[in-house]
């Protein structure tokens, strides 16, 4: 069988900075991967090379047997992969609605080309696109701030709608990047219910995550990071009760 996402001997070199050191994983369809470790352990690195906005100095990755190697970010994104950022990037000034439109696949109905000779037909698509960019903010959690502006939404709402953002793609594989940090309480638990969700819907999720209970509650396998390298790999359980990767991960206990 092929494997769903394979990461072969990345590596990576900012100037005198070893981001990525031979860092080899294979994330399994259907199943939750948590990539955890210290900051600087190359984590965001390793999205960035993923999704295209990074070429490795060596190594390649794969998703579904395709090569990403060389693809621009919107071409892995048609090719079944998107991302959040750490940082957002939603557009403030646009309702949350917009936001989810922007991040659909456009067709060649709704172009201005399309608009002006099959007026009708691009009509049906708007109207098709905006009722399935409702149907996502419901899924995640927001519709009912459909209509508002994104500077005037939660954090935690924010969060839930970089996720949607991404849902529009209609991306297999959905890589996370720190989606519960800076939450607490109601909206902590919102974004991990709607990980399991995701889960439950057939998505396939590689989450960077620093918040180990989150980590326990969500992943089915983690992926521990230390100096660009893959050191460790197991359940949850197993890798939150090792002593000797807590040391490196907190200078104490997990």
């Amino acid at each position: 069988m092929t494997p769903f996402l394979t990461v072969a001997g990345l590596h990576k070199r900012f100037g005198g900075l070893q981001a990525l050191n031979d860092c080899s994983f294979v994330a399994s369809e259907g199943r939750i991967t948590c990539l955890v470790g210290p900051n600087g352990a190359g984590k965001t690195t390793i999205f960035n090379v993923i999704t295209g906005f990074l070429r490795p100095d060596t190594g390649g990755v794969r998703f579904r047997g395709q090569s990403l190697d060389g693809l621009r970010p919107q071409a892995v994104v048609h090719a079944g992969v998107a991302r959040s950022f750490q940082n957002l990037r939603l557009f403030q000034d646009l309702t949350a609605l917009d936001n989810v439109l922007v991040g659909q696949p456009s067709h060649f109905g709704e172009e201005p080309f399309g608009a002006i000779f099959r007026p009708l037909y691009t009509a049906r698509a708007l109207r098709r696109r905006r009722e399935e960019a409702v149907a996502i903010l419901a899924h995640v959690g927001v519709a009912a701030r459909a209509g508002d502006f994104v500077r005037n939404l939660s954090y935690g709402e924010q969060k839930l709608l970089s996720i949607a953002r991404i849902l529009a793609t209609g991306a297999e594989l959905l890589l996370l990047d720190e989606p519960t940090s800076g939450l607490s309480g109601a909206a902590l638990e919102s974004v991990m219910a709607l990980l399991r969700r995701l889960q439950s819907d057939g998505k396939t999720l590689l989450v960077v995550e620093h918040n180990t209970r989150v980590v326990q509650q969500i992943a089915d396998e983690v992926l521990f990071l230390h100096q660009g390298q893959l050191i460790a790999q197991g359940p949850p359980a197993a890798i939150t009760a090792d002593p000797e990767l807590a040391k490196i991960y907190f200078g104490g206990a997990i």
